[in-house]
């Protein structure tokens, strides 16, 4: 965090009662100019805010920012309660702060299971409390913090990486994207800078990053792609569909997040909502399905 530079020195001062300054007013007699004497003109302690750190400056705990980016890269939580963190995403800590894993923290915390509700994605996450400054990073991936105001955005659950307990999250109807909901601060990594977007617009799904305000999307697939090639039909199917042949439909109104990069992370979450899934097969079904998934594994070893 930066703070508005100071009047350069030697540069004209304003006036005594904040006028324009007079006429030759400011221009340092013969001599004048000379380094002060150590701790000359310096501020009482506590006065003011703290100067800003010079570039390499090493940083602690009165230099880092409260709630702010440290750099593009890693964000600085002030921590003064509970916050909600993906597993993997602190990287260092001052304070006093303990790390509880939301499956445990509920037997005693009945909120944390208001406020997190996804069997699927909770093994994820901990909540992280006490009092101190939380430095949390993503893969190198940007970060930024972003305020809901009695909203609801859905993202993808392997970019969220913390969010204020006053938020609820919800598991989404769309596989490997969970809904934040209400009034408060998250903080997501995306792949390169965000992009903003209005529908109607179609994404590719790994450049997709989330969507606000509006409704969930249906999957459009490329007709004439599907039709002309029978293997990208089982692909398809298999889901190894890329953006050129099947995208998320957007309609209505509202505001879509797209990363710059169709990099995506594995989501390990996926496989357990999948397995979770299977149940609803026939055994014949569930057969089937094993073959092919053999079948595709042996065609990627090739």
């Amino acid at each position: 965090m930066t703070y508005p530079p100071g009047t350069p020195y030697g540069e004209p001062q304003p006036g005594p009662y904040g006028g324009q300054p007079q006429p030759g007013y400011g221009q340092p007699p013969p001599g004048y100019g000379q380094p002060p004497q150590p701790g000359y003109g310096q501020p009482p302690p506590g006065y003011g805010p703290p100067p800003p750190a010079p570039t390499g400056t090493t940083l602690n705990p009165h230099t880092l920012p409260d709630d702010d980016n440290v750099n593009p890269y890693v964000f600085c939580v002030s921590l003064a309660g509970d916050w909600f963190m993906s597993k993997g995403a602190m990287l260092a800590y001052y304070g006093d702060v303990r790390f509880e894993a939301v499956t445990e923290y509920t037997s005693v915390q009945a909120w944390v299971a208001a406020r997190f509700s996804s069997p699927v994605y909770v093994q994820d996450w901990v909540v992280a409390t006490g009092r101190g400054k939380v430095l949390i990073g993503d893969r190198g991936f940007d970060l930024n913090a972003y305020d809901l105001d009695a909203g609801n955005l859905t993202i993808k659950a392997n970019n969220l990486c913390a969010f204020s307990p006053q938020l609820e999250l919800k598991q989404s109807i769309v596989p490997g994207f969970v809904t934040l909901i209400g009034t408060g601060k998250f903080i997501a990594s995306s792949n390169g800078p965000v992009i903003f977007v209005e529908p109607p617009f179609r994404a590719d799904p790994d450049a997709l990053l989330g969507w606000a305000d509006c409704p969930s999307p249906s999957v459009h697939h490329d007709a004439q792609w599907m039709t002309q090639n029978i293997r990208g039909m089982i692909s398809g199917a298999l889901g190894r569909a890329s953006g050129e042949e099947r995208q998320y439909d957007f309609t209505g109104s509202g505001t879509i997040l797209l990363q710059s990069s169709e990099v995506a992370r594995e989501d390990p979450a996926v496989l357990r909502l999948v397995e979770s899934q299977t149940q609803l097969l026939t055994n014949a079904q569930a057969g089937s399905l094993g073959q092919r998934l053999v079948a595709r594994a042996q065609q990627q070893q090739h």
